[in-house]
This record gives structure tokens, sequence and C-alpha cells, in this order.
């Protein structure tokens, strides 16, 4: 080996793995959050089922997609954030899961806005 190969190969070396109590406090914090977005998903898909029912009409297949999905699209991505980053430095880790997070709170918004203005749509 060439000495330009080993001081490419010793930055990653030196750097080290970053420990896993670190990653478990950065993944568990965050996770807190997007726990947070499923646990609204869920409490809007009751509250929009009661609300309907009290009208006598109840969702079509659209309707329980649109909220299921935003129950777990917000795991899907935490998922997808925790992958990408449990092997980055702990600061490139937590950038990657305020990444993830800040996705979730666009596509709640985009929820929040479909089924506000074509809550018809959704109704079976």
């Amino acid at each position: 080996m060439s000495n330009e190969t080993m001081d490419a190969a010793t930055p990653a070396a030196k750097r080290g793995k970053t420990p896993t109590w670190l990653v478990a406090v950065i993944s568990g914090a965050a996770g807190l959050f997007y726990a947070y977005a499923v646990w609204n998903a869920i409490g809007n898909l009751v509250i929009t089922l009661q609300t309907f029912a009290g009208a006598g009409v109840t969702l079509n297949a659209l309707g329980w997609f649109i909220w299921i999905f935003a129950a777990v699209f917000p795991l899907l991505v935490w998922g997808a954030a925790f992958a990408i980053g449990y092997r980055r430095a702990p600061h490139e880790m937590l950038l990657v899961m305020l990444t993830g997070l800040a996705l979730v709170a666009v596509f709640w918004l985009n929820v929040v806005a479909y089924t506000t203005l074509n809550s018809a749509s959704f109704l079976g």
C-alpha cells in the first residue's frame, strides 16, 4: 500500500463509530416528534369518523387511505432517516432526522389542506 492510500483511509479509521448510546438518544429524541405526527394522524382519523358518523356518512376507500397513510408516513420517514443517518457522525444524523421531520411536517400540511378543502371527495 502506498502512503496516499493509507492517508485516504486514515481519517475514517480515526473518526471511529458513533457510540450506540448516542445513536439511541438522537433517534429516540427525534422519534418522539415523529410519534407525535403519528398520534396526530390517528387522532384526526378518529375525530373525522366521529364527526361524519354524526352526519350519517362514513369514509370511502380514498378517505381511509389518506388517514392511514398519514399515520404510516412518519414511521416510514423515521426508518429511512435512521437507515441513512446511523452510520454517520452525530451531528449529521441529527440533521438527517430533522430533515425527515421537515418532510413529515410538509406532508402533514398537505394532508390537512386536502382534507379541509376536499372533504366531500372522500366520503362514502
